[in-house]
């Protein structure tokens, strides 16, 4: 990896999308410590204290730590995520949505202009619902008469700002960057917040130096964690690289005095097909009850339970995580892959899947096939993300911001950036028939 950041520097075009990309990078993390006007701070810091114990620490995470100290880019790219959720499922179902994503460049723009409408609406419905929760719990300065209202309209423009600020940040990185633009700016996000998790880490570990009656076993499981965030690592690493080949054999054809085809070839289906996004729409999903419990703070009762249960740590939350990563697998996977298309066209260009009829049966196993694939992708999706959850919930090691979820979203960002820097070398390496 470092290896292809270094070639790519010498590359003056790749090099200013890479300084790009880092001025951008930088202008985001600026706004995750500029705080909204009209808060106590003081008292802000001692809520998200033990807010970040809660589910609500999953959302700090997710901001880089902007959702903690309500800065201007607390809402993170969660909005546009979630919209972008939207209006994908909308596609599918509404025919005129469908029209456009069929039109080509075209509908594809008004497909990314209706997407930036839903997102910051969704950004204006989740920064009340902060405005609301940091009112309730005594944050705001102003709570009465105009200056209430005038504060409060203040906040939730400022949380709403910065919503469309960090699409837009996308957007740039996509168009001017080195690609990846929401996702980039998702990794620098968790990526900020690396040295709190293992410091938290170095924390349960003199915990259990100090005092190896009661918390000695802290000794054992502090560094366990590391060795754990090492082997999903590889496990990520491992999966992303792999791949099932279905074999494809060429017939032989003669044009004019010569003779083309024979070979055989395969054709390649990635096991981690849909990358990082199933985790991070799933993840996204499951923010929205803990949004809602900015509005409405239940302390007992059936509310209270719910909450409790769509926490990090309930089984209500693990079980919907797991089905929602195996969703959207299976919707990227119909997204990305045609079976009929790819064997019509395999028919077109004379090729066949040995012991297989061209035609529907050669769509039909190829359907199977991509159903498999997709089946031991997601579940490995699903792995790396609940492991790191159910650690957290047999050892009581609470705080560790770095779940599984986190970890899939690093490695996966940064091998996707690489292939795309390695694709543009190519790209630029090629030497045609006028060179």
């Amino acid at each position: 990896m470092f290896n292809t950041l270094k070639n790519a520097w010498k590359i003056p075009d790749l090099r200013k999308k890479l300084l790009f990309t880092l001025l951008i990078i930088i202008a985001f993390r600026f706004g995750s410590v500029v705080p909204v006007p009209f808060l106590d701070a003081t008292a802000l810091s001692e809520i998200m204290a033990s807010a970040n114990e809660t589910a609500l620490g999953y959302i700090n995470m997710l901001t880089g730590g902007a959702f903690a100290n309500a800065t201007l880019f607390a809402m993170g790219i969660t909005p546009y995520i979630n919209s972008s959720i939207i209006i994908q499922l909308l596609t599918v179902a509404i025919p005129p949505l469908e029209r456009l994503a069929k039109e080509g460049e075209e509908g594809r723009r008004k497909i990314a202009a209706i997407t930036r409408y839903v997102t910051v609406a969704l950004g204006l419905i989740q920064g009340t619902a902060y405005y609301f929760f940091l009112k309730n719990s005594g944050v705001t300065l102003f709570n009465e008469g105009f200056s209430a209202v005038f504060s409060a309209v203040i906040i939730i423009l400022a949380f709403t700002a910065g919503t469309a600020l960090i699409m837009w940040m996308g957007e740039q990185i996509n168009e001017k960057g080195v690609g990846n633009g929401i996702s980039i700016i998702l990794f620098a996000g968790i990526v900020a917040r690396l040295p709190v998790t293992f410091g938290t880490v170095w924390q349960y570990m003199q915990l259990g130096m100090e005092s190896a009656s009661s918390a000695g076993q802290y000794l054992v499981l502090a560094p366990l964690f590391i060795v754990l965030f090492l082997v999903v690592i590889w496990v990520i690493v491992f999966m992303n690289e792999s791949e099932r080949r279905i074999p494809v054999q060429y017939a032989k054809k003669v044009v004019g005095r010569k003779m083309y085809g024979g070979q055989s070839t395969f054709l390649p289906i990635k096991v981690a097909m849909s990358g990082v996004m199933p985790v991070i729409f799933a993840s996204s999903i499951l923010a929205i009850p803990q949004f809602i419990q900015l509005f409405v703070n239940p302390t007992e009762g059936f509310g209270k339970a719910l909450l409790d249960a769509f926490s990090q740590t309930g089984w209500i939350y693990i079980v919907c995580y797991f089905l929602l990563i195996l969703m959207f697998a299976y919707f990227y996977m119909s997204i990305q892959y045609n079976p009929l298309e790819m064997a019509n066209n395999l028919r077109q260009n004379n090729g066949t899947v040995p012991g297989i009829r061209p035609g529907k049966p050669t769509a039909d196993f190829i359907a199977k096939i991509l159903s498999k694939v997709t089946l031991i992708g997601a579940l490995f999706l699903a792995f790396v993300a609940l492991v790191p959850i159910i650690y957290t919930s047999v050892t009581g090691m609470y705080g560790l911001s770095l779940g599984g979820t986190s970890i899939i979203i690093i490695v996966g960002v940064a091998l996707e950036t690489v292939k795309q820097l390695e694709s543009q070398m190519m790209m630029r390496h090629y030497k045609g028939f006028l060179d």
